[in-house]
């Protein structure tokens, strides 16, 4: 049964401990995202699910931070998803995306609305994990409304019925859902809204169980997670503790049936 190894990690743009965007140089950020791309490849995953991550964003520096990523973590395969895009002399163009040591045979991405400033949205690629079609999706929720985050949840799941009335004789395992959903696990807020209903499709577990990611320093909150669906088994998961974000990655083990 083959072990697969995820990541969701929230990089905080590659600006590190720093308070404010646009505050880091653009030799700071590279710095930081050199460590990042080391801690990857030390915890060496199958697939890294990354939220706000900027494809070319003058606030960062004005490269592609997954490219980096991928060439100095040894990935061979990346997907972007971009959720925010402005051009001009200000321009922010970041979003979320996946790494990976396997094939991404497709992949799609969501944003739930337009704005250029401050958009979230939903990555979802199917990766073929030793001959498995894996599904995985990474998310980012709003940052501060209840409502806006039952609203991104609702669409998502839309989304994810579709998607599976068509591909769904294709996957392993219903899809591994993950990411940075601003929010905590108990209570009636987005997480425990989206684990209610990802029961429909099986006994699905929510990881890590314990611990806290946010804020990075000391951590008060745990906001970043990864559902996993029926089927997996020998799971194991933990935090690290790292301070090359505001977040902390979340690292889950599993087997494939």
């Amino acid at each position: 049964m083959p072990r697969v190894r995820i990541v969701t990690y929230n990089i905080a743009h590659g600006r590190g401990l720093a308070p404010i965007q646009g505050m880091a140089s653009k030799r700071r950020i590279r710095a930081t995202l050199l460590k990042i791309a080391r801690l990857l490849a030390d915890l060496n995953p199958d697939v890294v699910a990354l939220q706000e991550i900027d494809e070319n964003s003058r606030w960062a520096g004005n490269f592609d931070h997954l490219e980096f990523l991928r060439e100095f973590g040894g990935f061979e395969h990346a997907a972007f998803g971009i959720n925010n895009r402005r051009v001009g002399l200000l321009n922010l163009n970041y979003g979320n995306a996946f790494l990976s040591r396997h094939p991404i045979v497709e992949w799609e991405n969501i944003a739930f609305g337009e704005r250029s400033v401050g958009e979230k949205g939903f990555l979802f690629a199917e990766i073929d994990v030793h001959g498995r079609r894996l599904p995985v999706a990474n998310m980012h929720l709003h940052y501060r409304s209840k409502l806006h985050r039952f609203e991104q949840v609702d669409r998502f799941l839309g989304y994810l019925r579709d998607r599976q009335r068509l591909r769904h004789e294709h996957w392993a395992v219903p899809p591994v859902v993950c990411g940075d959903l601003n929010n905590t696990h108990k209570g009636s807020d987005a997480t425990a809204t989206l684990l209610s209903h990802l029961h429909d499709y099986g006994d699905y577990t929510l990881h890590p169980r314990e611990g806290r990611t946010f804020p990075s320093p000391l951590p008060s909150r745990l906001l970043d997670f990864v559902f996993l669906p029926p089927g997996v088994t020998a799971v194991e998961s933990h935090i690290v503790r790292t301070f090359l974000s505001d977040h902390r990655p979340v690292v889950v083990d599993f087997q494939l049936p």
